[in-house]
């Protein structure tokens, strides 16, 4: 694989700039995934929602709007200037707080200290399998016991897979945007220790593209 660090500086750029460019690239509805997740959410019990990945926010201000309090997340400045913007706009500032962090490092959460964890479409990012396994590590660890993780991924029975410029480690790389395809055996082995509830298949978007909504939850 290229240059982790380099790699991911890169698209942190990359996706500054496409924020910058594009304000709202994704709109104001929110995906299908976040409302499964806000129903899966609801249904376990959560009150608080971890987002991780939360660009410029429709997710977090769906969750919000449906009374979750939410943390969200993003290696983007300019995606969450736009989130805090748009919160104060729909009136649900109060239960929404952002950070700027990279998911290569530790999450800035206390142990056992969210109810939920969403991400779409995150985990899928220039991120090495090993990166992967730990972020998921550490989701486990703020999640409290029962606690519910939804994510989404691209994965290799996606049209992209295999084209485009090659980076090692199913990432390659389409317009600038650089994407790690799942096998399923990735998927298995990120919920070793949970209890794997859904592995939903889905396609999104124009090419389409073609998704895995993976839900898995942790022991009580």
């Amino acid at each position: 694989m290229d240059s982790e660090p380099e790699l991911g500086d890169a698209q942190r750029r990359h996706w500054r700039d496409t924020y910058s460019a594009h304000p709202g690239m994704y709109g104001e509805e929110p995906s299908a995934p976040a409302v499964h997740a806000a129903e899966a959410f609801r249904a376990a019990g959560s009150e608080d929602v971890l987002e991780l990945g939360a660009g410029h926010g429709r997710d977090t201000l769906y969750f919000a709007r449906k009374g979750f309090t939410v943390q969200a997340t993003d290696f983007s400045t300019t995606g969450l200037e736009q989130l805090r913007k748009a919160a104060r706009e729909q009136g649900v500032s109060d239960r929404v707080t952002t950070t700027v962090h990279d998911v290569r490092d530790p999450l800035p959460l206390e142990d056992a200290s969210v109810d939920a964890v969403f991400a779409h479409m995150l985990l899928c990012m220039a991120l090495s399998t090993k990166e992967i396994h730990a972020l998921v590590g550490e989701v486990r660890r703020v999640l409290r016991p029962g606690g519910v993780f939804v994510y989404t991924v691209r994965h290799t029975g996606d049209a992209h897979y295999g084209t485009g410029t090659a980076r090692g480690d199913d990432i390659f790389e389409h317009g600038g945007f650089a994407v790690h395809f799942f096998p399923r055996d990735l998927v298995d082995a990120l919920a070793d220790g949970w209890t794997l509830e859904e592995v939903h298949s889905f396609e999104e978007g124009e090419l389409p593209r073609r998704l895995w909504r993976v839900t898995q939850s942790l022991p009580r």
